[in-house]
This record gives structure tokens, C-alpha cells and sequence, in this order.
């Protein structure tokens, strides 16, 4: 129940609102969770134990649209006030108190967490998934907003028993409530920031590693990807045994565990021991090389502890957690691919960041408004020059004390810099300004560093040079290809300077049995007046589902009688987890007189069902374009984009209200969607409504 809050009060909670409540110690939170899928809802109870560090009158948690039947202090009801967003309990607290808060409480979470399978058409793949990077959590547990306030989190999760629950920390019980549900009980030894609190429940199998150090790590894929498992997790323990071994600090959880989730916001989220990531991942072999897991499976393990472990104090900050993330995990795609890959990466981030100062978007790494190419790129570029300036042995020094300091704790940018100032004997400052403060960057530094680190950089920057002197494009390609056995310099001379290539440097790109530079070479210049017809024929044998779409097209638009037989010898293959190439080929085969005339039908009505919500956003996105450059949508899709303008994931949803906006400029389209507004009444049309009422 609700109580109306004296004077006093109401300025005690105006003074809560503006700062993180230092005066007590939340130490441990138990929590008992019951999700509702059918109503979308959450049923909880937690109990917080805490230290009075300080007499206070007043303390509060975070919770967003919750509904409280019981809160007591110390197993006594207590009076509290709750606006809607933080539940408040107003008593008088004594220094040396230790007490126990626990509430019984409802929500319907308009955010973090996420049903699919339950009443859709999504059902056969049921799953809950929670996202609280930000502020998000207090939306389906009261807990805090504040990364200043760290607890150890014991969870228990209640869900049907098919199902698997995967949580923060390890499995310490699994137990049944009844005959139809499971309790499953997390335990986490040490306290974290409770945006990291994290569950998903799903039908899922795991695979089990065990890293070097004994560490458990758990990698989870659905049934009938079982296939997949061992190309999406690849590398995964040497990633862990490199970080462990890199950073310096072990691995400072009890587990470590990754699971895939349907339409994620993200790549992946580094919740504490279980990170959450798209399952547009979950790849096979030969999509491996055009796209795989390895960078976000480093990426987000980093984070375990540079940002999980040594928490930033704010979004001032943030480039202790992104930018080192970033930078491990290029150390890591460094010890798996090579040194040439790692500096070309440096160099393409190098070269984003060039073209933003450019432009007048440069800004500085400790504006928490910043970009994520700043946060991210940026940052991992300061590490990366910060490392150079002091050396290996300082830099690792300092990371180890940063890290032991600071453990369980937040930072800020200055305690950073202040370890690596005591490791290093070097005055930072100057380094500080450059890289952090500054909207820029030092170009001409940064590129002598990637000269002399990388021969085939320092020979494309001698290629640039070779043009400007000469004022043109006649300089020795031909010896620069021969001289160097980078893939990444051939593959930027086939895209960049494909116009100025002598034609044995084309031999020798096809002649090549590396995939990446036959990729470039598909996408540089006009093939078929320098290959023949069979030698473009032989890039559907190369084991790439990028090459194989590429080649399809040309091949079906340069030789229009052949086109059966293109599509007969590719319309087994579905290609990369957005069925790049099945989209594709069931477009042209639709669009080829007498290819199969009897299932052109059948071909339109498995384009259209790719725009189910059941696909992931990818595909979805893929059969929306073709339907709507080729075909049209029907009913079902039409239907289908509706209700993805209020898609979760901000991109598919702008994509999806950008892709409404122009098909409501067609006549015929506007009709259709204005009956389908009058006959569907839910709330997957208020998008489709404001856009019609503008009128």
C-alpha cells in the first residue's frame, strides 16, 4: 500500500534522486523469479541484506511499473511509498545495523525482458530473455540503476519443465515445484552491478569445455543446430586460456557460460558468467570465413573483467569498459588469425576514424554522449598507442594492479591512468590529452606506429606515396603484389584500385586458392569481359556463402540462357543464418521465364513467410526488400511489417517504419493498409495509425 511521504521525507528522496546511497551496504540479494509467459508478466520476491554505514532515515530501490503486495523489514511490514519508479522505505536506520528487505511483487515489463513463443507465431521456440546494460533490470526486479552498487545476486527461476534456465552464477540446485514447472537456483559468490543480472529460458543443448585454468564453460545451441556447434564456438577455450593468460588476472567467476537468443538487440551482452548473444551467429563451416563469433565471443569475455569485474562509476567512464573490451579481443583475433589481420583491423578502424574527424564528428573519449566507433575503436586505438609508449612489461604491470585494486569496485579514468603511471615511471598526461580529452586523434603518430609495426601496411602507405609523386596511377602494382604475401594488402588493391590493376595481377587473383581475395576480386571490376564464362562458373564451387550469392547474380544476369542450370546447381543451399542465399535464389528463380512455371507459387509463398516474426530480424529483412523491389508484399507480410514498426530491436524497427512511410506513397498499398488498420485492433498498429492520421 501506497502512504503520502511529510515534508521531510519528500526531501529525502529528492536528495536519494540526485546521488548513490553511500551510507548503506547492499550485500546480497535473494531472489525468487516467476515468469508468466502467457501474460507477458513477472512475479518475484526478493530479500536484500544490507549495513547501515551511517544513521539515515530513508532508503530506496529501483523498480519500474511494479505492483507490491507485501515489503517488510526484518520480517515487520513496514511503510513505505512507491511513485512508479523507486519504492522508498522511510525508518529511522542506526550505523551497525544489519537488516533484511524483502518485498512480494508483480510487473509487466515494457522493457529488458523478452517473451517469444507464447500466443505467436513464434510458438515451437519458446523463450524469455532478459537485456539491463543501462538502466533496464529495475524494470523486472527491484534492484538499482546506479553502477555503484554492487551485490552478490542468488537467483531462483521457476519455468516449465522442458525448458532450460540459464542465470548468473552456478547451478546450484534444480528442483520440482510440481509436476509441470522447475525450480532452478543460481548461486553468485561475488557482488556485481545489477544490469548484469541476466536470464534466458529456452529449449536448449549445451556443449562443455573446461578452460586451462579449471574453469567451467558451458556453450549453448538449440537442437537442430547441433551441426553448427563446433564452427559458432570455435576457439572458444583457446580465447579464454589467451585472456587469462594476456590480462594477468584470473578469470575472477565461477562459470562461464553463452547462450542464443532469438532477435537479440545486440551481437552479444557480457551479463556476469553468461553472456547473451544473436543467434544470427550460430554458423556452419563454410559461412565461418564471411562471418563468425570469434571477435564477440572475445569481445564480450573481455568484459568479464573490464566491466564486470572493475565496473566503471559512470557513462564518463565508459571507455574502461568498451575500448578494453575492443582491444582483447583484437589481441585475441591477433593470436588466432595473425598479426597481419590484427594491424589491418587497426588500420580500417584507423581509417573510420580519420573520415569522422574529417567530417567534424570527432569527439573525445571521456564524453559519455560519445559514439560506440569512439568508445569502441577509439578506445581500443588508445590502448593500443598507451602500450607503445610504456612498454609491454609496464602495461601488463599496470593492468594487473588496476585490476587487483579495483576488483568488485568502480573506477573511474584517472584511477586507470594512475596505475599506469606507477607501473610505467612515465607521466601520462600528455597521453591523456592526445587520447582521451581530444577530439581527434595523432594521425601522423598513429600511422608511423602501424608502419612500423606492419610491412604490408608500410607498403601500402609507400603505394599511396608513389601515386602522389608521380601524379598518377602508372607505379608498380604488379611488384608491390609479387613482393608481399599479405592477403589483406591484395584484397585492398582489388577493391580499391581495381580500375588501375594490370591484368596479370586479375590472373593471379583468380588463380588464388584464397577465398577473401577471390571475394574482392568478385566485387572489383567487370568480370565477364575479363573472365570467360567458366571461369565465373568456377566461383560457385568457392566455400564462401557471400561469393556463391555474388557469383549467382552475375551469372544469372550476364548469361540469361544458362539460367537454369545456375539454379538448379545452387537451390539446395540456404547460405549464411539470413538465408542470404536462399532469398536471393528464390527471387530469381521467380523472375526466370519457364524455370519451374508450376512453383513460382510455392517460391512466393516461402519468400512471404520469411517475413514471419518466427525468422530472425535478418531475414526478415532480406525477404521485405526482394518482395517489395520484385513482387509486392500480400496480406500476411503487409501484416508481417506492421507489426515490426514496434519491433524491439531499434534497427529492424526503423527499417520497418522507413520501409511503411514509403509503400503508404503507393495508392494501392496506402488502401490495403488502411482496411488492415480497421481490422486488426492491437497494438502492433499504433505506428501504422500516427502515419495515417497525419493526413
Amino acid at each position: 500500500m501506497k502512504h503520502l511521504l511529510p515534508t521531510i521525507a519528500l526531501f529525502s528522496l529528492f536528495c536519494l534522486n540526485a546521488q548513490h546511497q553511500t551510507n548503506v551496504d547492499f550485500t546480497r540479494c535473494k531472489a525468487r523469479i516467476e515468469p508468466m509467459p502467457s501474460e507477458k508478466a513477472i512475479s518475484g520476491r526478493i530479500a536484500y541484506e544490507f549495513n547501515v554505514l551511517k544513521d539515515i532515515d530513508s532508503l530506496f530501490l529501483d523498480a519500474k511499473n511494479m505492483t507490491f503486495s507485501a515489503v517488510t523489514l526484518n520480517d515487520t511490514l513496514v511503510d513505505y511509498s512507491y511513485d512508479g519508479k523507486r519504492i522508498s522505505i522511510f525508518k529511522k536506520f542506526q550505523k551497525g545495523d544489519s537488516d533484511t528487505l524483502r518485498c512480494t511483487y508483480k510487473v509487466r515489463p515494457k522493457q529488458a525482458v523478452y517473451f517469444s513463443g507464447w500466443n505467436d507465431s513464434i510458438e515451437g521456440n519458446e523463450q524469455i530473455w532478459t537485456q539491463g546494460q543501462g538502466k533496464y533490470t529495475s524494470h523486472w526486479l527491484p534492484s538499482f540503476d546506479d553502477m555503484e552498487e554492487k551485490v552478490a545476486f542468488d537467483i531462483t527461476i521457476n519455468a516449465a519443465a522442458p525448458l532450460q534456465v540459464i542465470a548468473n552464477g552456478k547451478l546450484t540446485e534444480k528442483a520440482f515445484r510440481n509436476s509441470e514447472t522447475l525450480d532452478w537456483s543460481f548461486d553468485m559468490q561475488k557482488p556485481m552491478s545489477s544490469y548484469l543480472l541476466a536470464f534466458v529460458i529456452g529449449n536448449y543443448k549445451k556443449q562443455e569445455l573446461t578452460s586451462q585454468s579449471g574453469i567451467p564453460i558451458k556453450n549453448y545451441y538449440y537442437e537442430q543446430d547441433s551441426l553448427r556447434v563446433e564452427s559458432t564456438y570455435r576457439y572458444t577455450k583457446e580465447i579464454f586460456d589467451f585472456l587469462e593468460k594476456e590480462i594477468g588476472f584470473p578469470y575472477p567467476w565461477q562459470n562461464y557460460k553463452q547462450i542464443p537468443v532469438h532477435d537479440f538487440l545486440y551481437a552479444g551482452m557480457e551479463n556476469t558468467t553468461a553472456t547473451i548473444f544473436s543467434d544470427g551467429y550460430v554458423i556452419d563451416s563454410t559461412a565461418f570465413i564471411d562471418k563468425n563469433y570469434v571477435n564477440v565471443n572475445a569481445h564480450e569475455l573481455a568484459h568479464q573483467w573490464f566491466g564486470n569485474l572493475v565496473t566503471e562509476k559512470d557513462g564518463n567512464h565508459h571507455w574502461l569498459h568498451e575500448g578494453f573490451a575492443t582491444y582483447y579481443a583484437q589481441l585475441v583475433e591477433k593470436e588466432i588469425f595473425g598479426e597481419d589481420h590484427y594491424y589491418w583491423k587497426l588500420y580500417n578502424s584507423f581509417i573510420q576514424l580519420k573520415n569522422g574527424i574529417d567530417r567534424g564528428e570527432g569527439q573525445n573519449l571521456i564524453d559519455p554522449k560519445a559514439s560506440s566507433l569512439i568508445f569502441y575503436e577509439k578506445g581500443a586505438w588508445a590502448l593500443f598507442m598507451l602500450r607503445n609508449q610504456i612498454g609491454d612489461k609496464a602495461f601488463t604491470k599496470g593492468m594487473l594492479s588496476y585490476l587487483e585494486k579495483y576488483q568488485f569496485k568502480n573506477v573511474t579514468v584517472a584511477d586507470f591512468l594512475k596505475e599506469m603511471e606507477s607501473a610505467s615511471k612515465v607521466d601520462l598526461s600528455g597521453f591523456r590529452k592526445e587520447w582521451l580529452e581530444s577530439t581527434g586523434i595523432p594521425l601522423e603518430k598513429a600511422k608511423k606506429q602501424l608502419r612500423t609495426n606492419s610491412r604490408s601496411l608500410d607498403r601500402l602507405f609507400t603505394i599511396v606515396e608513389e601515386q602522389q609523386k608521380s601524379q598518377s596511377n602508372a607505379i608498380g602494382y604488379l611488384n608491390h603484389w609479387n613482393a608481399s604475401n599479405s592477403i589483406h594488402l591484395k584484397k585492398y588493391l582489388l577493391a580499391n584500385y581495381y580500375a588501375f590493376l594490370p591484368e596479370e595481377i586479375y590472373a593471379k587473383a583468380f588463380e588464388s586458392d584464397t577465398v577473401p581475395i577471390r571475394q574482392a576480386l568478385l566485387l572489383g571490376r567487370d568480370l565477364p569481359k575479363f573472365l570467360d564464362q567458366e571461369k565465373l562458373e568456377s566461383f560457385l564451387e568457392d566455400d564462401s556463402y557471400v561469393t556463391k550469392e555474388n557469383i549467382l547474380f552475375r551469372l544469372w544476369q550476364n548469361f540469361p540462357q544458362d539460367r537454369p542450370k545456375y539454379l538448379d546447381a545452387t537451390k539446395d543451399i540456404v547460405g549464411l543464418p539470413n538465408k542470404n542465399l536462399r532469398i536471393v535464389w528464390l527471387t530469381l528463380a521467380m523472375l526466370s521465364d519457364n524455370y519451374k512455371g508450376r512453383k513460382t507459387k510455392d517460391y512466393f509463398d516461402e519468400l512471404s513467410s520469411y517475413t514471419s516474426p518466427k525468422y530472425n530480424f535478418e531475414i526478415r529483412q532480406g525477404a521485405f526488400f526482394y518482395l517489395k523491389e520484385a513482387f509486392g508484399l500480400n496480406t500476411e507480410s503487409l501484416i508481417s511489417l506492421v507489426k515490426a514498426s514496434n519491433h524491439h530491436s531499434w534497427q529492424f524497427k526503423k527499417f520497418a517504419r522507413d520501409l511503411l512511410k514509403e509503400l503508404l506513397k503507393d495508392f494501392d498499398y496506402k488502401t490495403r493498409l488502411k482496411k488492415l488498420a480497421t481490422e486488426i485492433d492491437t497494438k502492433e498498429l499504433r505506428y501504422l495509425k500516427t502515419e495515417l492520421n497525419k493526413e
